[in-house]
């Protein structure tokens, strides 16, 4: 498991002391996992990982709202942080044209797409 903070980790929605023994028999724990919507499959990852992310929109306690953004990825050196370029066209009355512009955005990556 490649985790680097030093506290214990489990996701809040999965009961850890349960005493049948059931639990102790089988082969891999319980894990939290859900369906976003929007035509988002949950990656294999999320599934069968290990990670414990809170700001994972398939197994932590964020929702997707609001719109989409779509970018290209510019760097990824930040721990579960990327920052993505979002290239556009600004119109220019004076002179009837467009002109490029660009803003880089912070953005959260879940380990599940690493």
């Amino acid at each position: 498991m490649d985790v680097k903070e030093r506290t214990f980790q489990k996701q809040p929605t999965i009961f850890l002391n349960k005493k049948s023994q059931a639990v102790k028999t089988r082969e891999r724990a319980e894990r939290y996992t859900r369906n976003v919507g929007l035509g988002f499959k949950t990656p294999k990852d999320a599934v069968e990982g290990t990670y414990i992310d809170k700001k994972c929109p398939f197994t932590g306690n964020v929702s997707i709202r609001g719109r989409i953004l779509t970018g290209v990825v510019i760097k990824n050196k930040m721990t579960r942080t990327i920052v993505i370029r979002r290239d556009y066209l600004h119109y220019v009355r004076k002179y009837n044209r467009f002109e490029k512009r660009h803003k880089n955005i912070s953005a959260h990556c879940s380990p599940c797409f690493r």
